[in-house]
């Protein structure tokens, strides 16, 4: 069954098959039981009845038993023999014997205790419970299940003790727990096939627009065209939120895709430039080699080179390469990174003492550091500050130029890969416009942020937010 239709039709129908049978068992057996009390208490009344007579000294011979076939009694002796019986009784089974012809009574004929004793002596009928039993009898020729209650009895002046069994037919009990259960036979299949129907279509109706997101994304797969979107139903369950997260994936997979085909058409274009000059020098060289450019050979090496370390950074960032779990102290990294700028055209100010630790890469964020400077440097006119400050559990580095500044429209997209403002191409010494978004990109990696704004002097602002060492996400 690989349909969920089918699949939930059949669970709910199997789940009330079980429900109902359960169910109808426990009002057959509760039917059952109320039927067979009531016939109990029918039976239990005939039986006090004749022993009550018995009781009152009257011989088993001349009991008046009921008149009625349906109720056969059969009176036993103490001593086993059976000394009163119904007429037409002519087969019984479940009571103490079964004999059904009556022989005399123990300690006489049968005729004693006639009616000339004006005050016979009063016996005792047994205060117990009366017990109960299962049996058929035969009467007139009709056989049927009966119960029979049992009473014990002790007469008066002869202290004989009698058993009188009577009896109550099982015929109605039989009758009615036959017709619900013969009802409950033809309902239940009839009950299921609407259950299972029912669950069918609205099983169908509820999964109509799960198909329609599977036919979407079968077509989405099929043109690999990530603008199309699955339709959303209007309803806010499961189904709708299923739909608005599929296209919210599919968004940032268009999203993602796009990024990914303009980073390889810009990484191609950065590459083409100087791959052409670099072979250009080395074709003049080998044509005129007192023409070769071998200064201008090793830049365009050097460029190249620290494209590729960058565009493979990148890569590695993409992939989710998490970052490393050592301590790096940000003041003595910092102060390293500025050590090795000692003759760059603008000097960079520093403030930072020993202590604030981050958690991560130290590879990375020594990337970061560099690029950062690398940025404050390139646009700074005198001076660039560079500052590391432990700050409620953070341990923030700002490095600030006093250049023209980023136009606060600007500010997010200098952090897009291979994104130069104008002024900055200008300027630019060879950078491709991968520095400040591999430092972002490390940040976030890092469990921080990387945000851009304006400094007190006029120039921006880089401010680059870490969890401190134990807090980030490379400690947990």
């Amino acid at each position: 069954m690989r349909s969920v239709r089918a699949r939930a039709a059949i669970g709910a129908t199997v789940v009330v098959a079980v429900a109902l049978i359960a169910a109808g068992a426990a009002v057959l057996l509760t039917l059952r039981s109320s039927l067979i009390d009531r016939t109990d208490l029918e039976a239990e009344v005939v039986a006090r009845d004749v022993a009550a007579q018995l009781a009152t000294d009257v011989p088993p011979g001349r009991l008046e038993l009921p008149d009625d076939e349906r109720r056969p009694v059969q009176v036993v002796a103490e001593d086993g023999r059976v000394v009163a019986v119904s007429e037409q009784l002519e087969a019984i089974s479940g009571t103490s014997s079964t004999e059904v012809v009556p022989g005399p009574a123990p300690g006489g004929t049968g005729d004693e205790g006639d009616d000339d004793d004006d005050d016979p002596a009063r016996g005792e009928v047994s205060g117990d419970e009366p017990r109960f039993s299962s049996g058929a009898a035969t009467v007139d020729g009709d056989r049927a299940d009966y119960r029979f209650a049992s009473v014990e009895v002790t007469s008066g002046e002869r202290q004989q003790t009698y058993t009188v069994h009577a009896g109550a037919p099982l015929t109605t009990e039989q009758d009615a727990v036959g017709t619900v259960r013969d009802a409950m036979l033809v309902g239940l299949p009839l009950l299921l096939a609407v259950v299972g129907s029912v669950t069918w279509l609205v099983t169908r109706r509820a999964l109509r627009p799960v198909e329609g997101i599977r036919s979407e994304m079968a077509a989405i797969t099929a043109s690999e065209d990530l603008s199309r979107r699955v339709p959303e139903p209007p309803s806010r369950d499961e189904v709708a939120r299923l739909a608005r997260t599929t296209n919210e994936t599919l968004a940032a997979l268009e999203a993602s895709v796009e990024r990914q085909r303009r980073f390889v058409a810009d990484a191609s274009h950065e590459l083409r430039s100087p791959i052409a000059s670099l072979r250009t020098q080395l074709e003049v060289g080998a044509a005129h080699p007192e023409l070769l450019d071998v200064p201008g050979a090793v830049e365009d090496t050097v460029r190249l080179q620290q494209l590729a370390a960058d565009l493979l950074l990148l890569a590695r960032l993409d992939a989710g390469e998490r970052p490393g779990g050592a301590s790096v102290d940000m003041g003595r990294l910092l102060r390293e990174e500025v050590a090795q700028r000692s003759g760059d055209r603008v000097a960079v100010r520093v403030d930072a003492g020993e202590g604030p630790e981050v958690s991560g890469a130290r590879g990375q964020l020594a990337r970061v550091v560099g690029n950062l400077l690398d940025n404050a440097q390139r646009h700074a006119a005198t001076e660039v500050t560079a500052i590391v400050r432990s700050e409620r559990g953070q341990v923030v580095l700002t490095v600030g130029d006093d250049g023209e500044g980023v136009p606060p429209a600007e500010r997010e997209r200098i952090f897009e890969r291979f994104v130069r403002l104008d002024d900055a191409r200008t300027r630019d010494d060879g950078g491709a416009g991968l520095g400040l978004a591999i430092a972002r990109d490390v940040a976030r990696r890092h469990g921080g942020t990387l945000t851009v704004g304006s400094s007190p002097r006029g120039g921006a602002l880089f401010e680059l937010r870490l969890p401190a060492a134990g807090r980030g996400p490379a400690a947990r």
